[in-house]
């Protein structure tokens, strides 16, 4: 009897002739996700992906092994709704199917449960329709399996019989991440700080299929190294469900200061903001992402009213997607440490935005105001603007590791 994992998906059943794409998307993503575990093959099985087993794999446990780790890869990645351990079947007679299913139960479950079955008949020229194939089965295993009982309103474990191109029996199914395969949604930039709303921003982006790059900004000295690598460390958890990220870090230090030294300090943050989004926009036509991401809450803190986020839009051409920005922070809270970024987010390692803050900002500005404190920082600002997108170095974050791609962006280019 051969093993495998069936794999179902949402969203995906729903996307008419263009639900081929996305199947392709999905399953070059579970390649990735499984890359290095031996090659597997991946069938679609109407409305549903199938994955093999890697041939080099004979033995029992070490197909019980491969396929606990193979599932635990495949939670991470969106588009899939439940991680499905099956058993192949190549008998199709019903009395066969009830055997089978009564070793199954006896082999996966340590104490008596209350059951129903569920068939799902894909293959239309079986005899029995999915009703009788359920009623069948579950009456084998009441024989064989005396201990278990059926209660079809509110079963403890469902049994499933799927009779497709080929016969799958199981009974437990791993919940997935759902949404849809990144890379079928487009390309954003991520505005990343150390602090929790931003990842779980990039992370909600990413389950719609958006693949990200981001853009921290770094103010050395007044910054440590320790906060760029929790940064870094938190692309590096997103990037489990992301793929892999591109992070820019930006030296914003230079920027940064004459903000402080030329404008209004109520309305240092709004200008901070700005000046970044200039920046965040720079970066992400290098990458070919044609909008922004930003972890901004209504009403959180002063540069987050809608005022102040409506003065921030205005420098950018982009749109700029705020995926949080209705979110409870208890919310926010909660999928951080759903997706594991949370107790890296609170390390007391200060990003940039926090360590120049006026001490009374304006809640309410009005963009006329802002621009016209604005130009106290041009021309100079323009140039230091090209500077900190030349020198900013690049980063890309793997569910494994964070590598160095190069000194700059400038060196970058120019191999």
């Amino acid at each position: 009897m051969k093993k495998g994992i069936l794999i179902k998906y949402g969203e995906i059943v729903l996307k008419g002739n263009n639900r081929a794409q996305f199947e392709n998307v999905l399953i070059k993503d579970i390649h990735i996700a499984l890359k290095g575990m031996g090659e597997s093959a991946i069938r679609k099985e109407q409305g549903r992906l199938y994955i093999s087993l890697p041939e080099e794999i004979t033995d029992e446990k070490a197909g019980e092994e491969w396929i606990r780790e193979a599932c635990e890869k495949l939670t991470y990645v969106f588009g899939i709704l439940r991680i499905c351990p099956v058993d192949v079947l190549d008998d199709d007679r019903i009395e066969f199917l009830g055997e089978k299913m009564a070793e199954y139960v006896l082999r996966e479950f340590d104490e008596p449960h209350t059951f129903k079955v569920i068939c799902k008949r894909a293959n239309k020229h079986y005899p029995m329709n999915s009703m009788e194939v359920a009623a069948e089965v579950g009456a084998i295993v009441l024989d064989k399996v005396p201990s278990w009982s059926v209660n079809v309103h509110e079963p403890e474990v469902t049994l499933f019989v799927e009779l497709r191109n080929q016969v799958y029996i199981y009974g437990k199914e791993i919940p997935g991440q759902g949404g849809l395969p990144v890379g079928t949604g487009g390309k954003c930039a991520l505005l990343l700080s150390g602090g929790i709303d931003s990842p779980v921003a990039g992370w909600m982006m990413a389950r719609r299929g958006i693949r990200l790059c981001a853009v921290y900004f770094h103010a050395h000295p007044y910054t440590s190294e320790r906060a760029k690598e929790k940064v870094l460390e938190l692309a590096r958890i997103v990037s489990r469900y992301a793929g892999p990220i591109p992070v820019y870090v930006i030296p914003f230090t230079e920027i940064q200061l004459a903000i402080y030294e030329k404008c209004h300090h109520e309305k240092l943050t709004i200008i901070m903001r700005r000046m970044m989004m200039l920046i965040a926009e720079k970066i992400a036509e290098k990458e070919g992402a044609d909008s922004l991401i930003t972890g901004e809450n209504v009403g959180q803190v002063a540069s987050q009213t809608l005022a102040s986020m409506y003065c921030t839009n205005a420098v950018c051409h982009m749109p700029v997607y705020r995926p949080v920005i209705a979110f409870d922070k208890q919310e926010i809270v909660e999928i951080a440490r759903k997706i594991d970024t949370f107790e890296t987010s609170i390390l007391p390692y200060e990003d940039c935005c926090t360590i120049f803050v006026a001490k009374h900002p304006t809640t309410q500005p009005k963009l006329p105001d802002i621009e016209e404190d604005e130009k106290h920082l041009y021309p100079e600002v323009t140039t230091q603007i090209e500077t900190a997108v030349r020198d900013a170095e690049l980063y890309i974050a793997h569910p494994d590791r964070v590598r160095k791609a190069n000194v700059s962006v400038q060196e970058n280019e120019s191999e």
